[in-house]
């Protein structure tokens, strides 16, 4: 039996050996004609395919596929008070009667109005918002708030790691179930694989509501690399809302040796706001659960605010269900609208032409341009690429920083000290097309400014990528940033 088996696979072995090159036409034909997408990114599946034929189509297979026009991302439709607020605002700002406490605000209407265009991101102006960069902090607050839940939590993340953190998390979710809160867990089924199923269906045997994002195939084969739920969401009665770059695991803390320290942004929004928060968070659950939350009104109900806020906050989405590309849009019509300076952190720097070119032009255009990049990979192709395009922009005339004290998560763009675009997007290709993510865009100088303080602090831990010290790295990194960036259509 064995050796019937092993001539059949010689058998195959041979006939793909033989006719390798007919293959390869074949599966270069299915990747040019059968799904449009940029030239750039068709060329980089091409060498992948002639340099590592067979295996190159593997991995097309695996993150290369576009479900963009899929069914499964049909648009969804969202009724009511909501459809009212977006046409009623749009006329507003139509009839020029929309009303910012700075007057220089005005200038970033157009952005306003396209947000509610496209994403129907209606700008709410009642907000407070807490400005987190500490892991340590953002969570102990996370579960002081959480613990003050009367009605519901809504939780959802990209990565959960079932260690210290999440066994407090877990504790705190079961002892509110026990006192009658509604619980729900959306998670990734990617990010989250380190999970077993034992860790979910503990916290469904305890009553907490649980949804997969994308699972994986028999349990832990994963197919689908793109299209992966990288939002970070929690809702708590309606009332406060998290939305940010940190995950749920000990890293978050700072306590893996790898990365040591590590520094993200993450906000806790009181306010108006939260309701655009919950409504993201009730898309994505009806989803992955095959429910519809929007039946349940109590999961809407505005709640009396304890602050007076004066933060204006569009929440804005985007993920291969969206027509357009809000968030990468946003980055571009910000740094467009820039007099003075953009400060930008971001964990993965590799712009598409557009936003590179944005970049340049405000360079060469006497804006002060800052980008803040980690020190040390999480993924090396990935980090090698950033490097490359960090050349790009100190070439440019940008000041390029590595920050060095632990890793540096933080998804950021901060434009003259008034508005800024923070949440889970990082500024790369995946962020901008393949994840689904969601950002808030401030429009408040109070809070704009706090963010630029954190990023001209965090300037003392980083050294300052000049000229002479970009060229002065070596062959082998040179070779790296080459190779990776040929690889960043896929990155």
């Amino acid at each position: 039996m064995a050796e019937t088996i092993w001539n059949g696979v010689v058998i195959v072995y041979d006939f793909i050996m033989d006719n390798i090159t007919i293959i390869n036409i074949i599966f270069a034909l299915i990747i040019v004609f059968f799904q449009r997408r940029s030239p750039q990114t068709v060329w980089t599946w091409l060498l992948l395919l002639y340099f590592i034929p067979i295996l190159g189509f593997i991995l097309y297979l695996i993150i290369g596929q576009d479900f963009h026009k899929s069914r499964m991302f049909k648009a969804k439709e969202i009724e009511g008070e909501l459809k009212y607020a977006v046409r009623r605002q749009e006329e507003t700002i139509y009839h020029k009667r929309l009303r910012l406490a700075n007057p220089e605000m005005a200038r970033f209407q157009d952005l306003i109005l396209y947000n509610l265009e496209a994403g129907e991101a209606v700008l709410t102006d009642n907000n407070d918002i807490r400005i987190y960069t500490d892991g340590k902090a953002k969570f102990r607050a996370l579960i002081e708030e959480m613990r003050q839940a009367k009605r519901y939590i809504h939780l959802q993340y990209y990565i959960i790691r079932n260690d210290e953190l999440w066994q407090e998390i877990e504790k705190v979710l079961i002892e509110k179930v026990r006192e009658g809160v509604e619980v729900r867990v959306l998670f990734d089924s990617m990010g989250c694989r380190t999970m077993k199923n034992r860790d979910w269906e503990r916290l469904e045997r305890e009553g907490i509501q649980v949804a997969e994002f994308f699972p994986a195939l028999l349990g832990q084969l994963q197919l689908r690399v793109n299209y992966r739920n990288h939002r970070k969401i929690v809702v708590i009665d309606g009332r406060i809302g998290f939305v940010g770059g940190f995950n749920v695991g000990r890293e978050y803390l700072g306590r893996d040796k790898k990365f040591g320290y590590w520094r993200d942004t993450h906000l806790c929004i009181e306010g108006a706001a939260v309701t655009s928060l919950a409504v993201r968070f009730v898309l994505d659950w009806n989803y992955a659960a095959k429910e519809n939350l929007f039946l349940y009104d109590r999961l809407f109900e505005i709640p009396q605010y304890t602050r007076n806020g004066r933060d204006p906050v569009q929440i804005i989405s985007s993920g291969p269900d969206s027509q357009t590309k809000t968030i990468h849009d946003n980055y571009l019509r910000l740094i467009h609208r820039a007099k003075d300076h953009v400060y930008i952190q971001t964990p993965y720097f590799i712009p598409d032409e557009s936003i590179l070119d944005a970049l340049k032009i405000a360079c060469r255009s006497g804006i002060d341009v800052r980008i803040m990049v980690p020190c040390k990979p999480d993924h090396p192709f990935v980090y090698w690429a950033t490097y490359s395009y960090i050349g790009d922009m100190v070439a440019a005339g940008a000041k390029c920083y590595v920050y060095n004290n632990g890793f540096l998560h933080a998804k950021t763009l901060c434009v003259d000290g008034m508005v800024a675009c923070v949440g889970t997007a990082n500024m790369d290709i995946r962020s901008f097309g393949l994840n689904f993510e969601v950002n808030a865009v401030i429009y408040s100088e109070r809070t704009v400014q706090r963010l630029e303080r954190a990023f001209e602090n965090d300037m003392t831990q980083c050294t300052h990528v000049t000229r002479k010290v970009y060229d002065e790295r070596s062959l082998v990194i040179k070779g790296k940033e080459q190779f990776s960036r040929l690889l960043s259509p896929l990155l």
